[in-house]
């Protein structure tokens, strides 16, 4: 069995009276993509905000590498290896497509404020370096993101673009883990074909390791080694994607009565 990258140990989060994850136990295994389903309010978008550190858990632990990630500020999260997308896009809009990519890798320079400013040696040797990871990270989405498109503003870019220029910024923080936060949502049904090859081309070609929210079961079915269905901060089920779709609980979760009721 392949080793567990990732590990949540009972991880529990409330705010006031309402308990957002409960004990939860995770583990995201080197080099697989994991699906993490729910209805709305599951607690989904808690788990991800758990991991990066915007969140801290009332209780439990979370390792990457055997190392806990709890009490860490988001930043150094990140430069152990831990990168997210969002729900709702975060791009600097009137920044460039390229500009966009290389924001990401200045958490990783060690330039002063004072060398930056006066362009010393060290400053623009960073700088270069910067470009270079971005030219890399776009080139790898293909003709979507290469080309004149690295000088234009990311504003005029379309919103299936928008999305995989976010993916591109956060895999310039070199993660060993990508969180991608429902990266299928608003699109059609042929940007959505597009964003499944994408995420597989991210594990196969890239090699990262994903944990992934989504909503469209055809994407999750397309991707997933393993999916895990969360209900009021729960995990009610894990396995195949087969074995996931088909259990009582999830059905219930999603459609509010049992499969024994509806028939």
């Amino acid at each position: 069995m392949t080793q567990a990258l990732l590990e949540l140990k009972e991880v529990s989060k409330a705010f006031g009276g309402l308990q957002c994850t409960v004990d939860l136990d995770i583990e995201v295994r080197d080099g697989e993509i994991l699906s993490v389903i729910g209805p709305n309010g599951a607690g989904k978008t808690t788990l991800f905000n758990l991991i990066t550190g915007i969140y801290e858990p009332d209780s439990g632990d979370i390792l990457l590498d055997g190392e806990s990630l709890v009490g860490l500020a988001p930043h150094k999260i990140t430069n152990r290896g831990v990168a997210r997308t969002f729900q709702t896009l975060r791009l600097f809009l009137n920044m460039s497509v390229k500009e966009n990519v290389m924001a990401a890798t200045y958490g990783r320079t060690r330039a002063s404020l004072v060398e930056s400013m006066l362009r010393l040696p060290r400053a623009r040797r960073e700088e270069r370096e910067s470009n270079v990871v971005a030219e890399e990270r776009l080139a790898f989405f293909g003709e979507r993101l290469v080309g004149y498109r690295w000088n234009q503003p990311a504003y005029s870019l379309s919103y299936a673009n928008r999305r995989r220029l976010e993916i591109a910024r956060a895999t310039a923080t070199k993660p060993r883990i990508l969180l991608l936060d429902e990266p299928a949502a608003g699109m059609n049904p042929v940007e959505t074909h597009e964003i499944t090859e994408l995420i597989s081309k991210l594990r196969d070609e890239g090699g990262y390791t994903i944990l992934v929210i989504e909503h469209d079961m055809h994407v999750v079915e397309g991707i997933s080694d393993r999916v895990i269905a969360l209900d009021h901060g729960e995990k009610i089920a894990e396995g195949t994607y087969e074995e996931v779709a088909t259990n009582p609980r999830v059905v219930e979760a999603y459609l509010g009565t049992s499969a024994t009721e509806r028939k």
